[in-house]
């Protein structure tokens, strides 16, 4: 999938060996978490002007390609609890057709590079473009890179659970607007 706007030009590849390229040390940090936890490689590349515009645009576009691949038939529902160091995040998501974000991300002590403003950008891309509704919430945590490093983990464990073939459709209404 591409993405290429006068702000971005994002590139995300799944399941094809490669490297993360953002341009943003962090976001390539905190993709190839998410990526390792979900079980899948990736190619990803981006350019961009103003770091709020990539953390969104990638998000925008790794939902896409995401969305692309589901199966006819997937598990729909994911969570993980996720420790890491001081950092305790728990991320519950739904691959429904609605998209929404509730993140909850607190700590104390900051970090250079690690701002809540860029990851729910990036949350926020993510649940428009694969129509999923994604809830993260610290439940402990001081150190900024912690929390949402966890986060990040977290949710790749729990989008590897959501995206996961099912031997039916996962919904009472007998349709998914995926």
């Amino acid at each position: 999938m591409r993405r290429k706007t006068m702000e971005t030009d994002v590139r995300v590849e799944l399941d094809v060996p490669g490297e993360i390229k953002t341009g943003d040390r962090v976001l390539d940090h905190l993709l190839t978490a998410l990526l390792f936890y979900m079980g899948r490689e990736a190619r990803i590349r981006a350019s961009y002007d103003l770091r709020h515009h990539l953390w969104e645009d990638v998000g925008i576009v790794l939902g896409e390609e995401l969305r692309s691949k589901l199966p006819k038939k997937f598990a729909r529902f994911g969570n993980a609890v996720m420790p890491m160091d001081d950092a305790l995040v728990l991320v519950a998501l739904d691959i429904s057709g609605r998209p929404y974000v509730s993140a909850e991300l607190d700590f104390k002590e900051r970090e250079e590079g690690f701002e809540v403003s860029l990851v729910r950008e990036f949350l926020w891309g993510l649940a428009r473009s694969l129509k999923a509704t994604i809830h993260v919430k610290t439940l402990s945590g001081v150190n900024a890179h912690h929390v949402i490093e966890a986060a990040f983990k977290g949710l790749g464990l729990a989008l590897g659970k959501a995206i996961q073939e099912s031997g039916k459709l996962e919904s009472t209404k007998g349709l998914l607007e995926v």
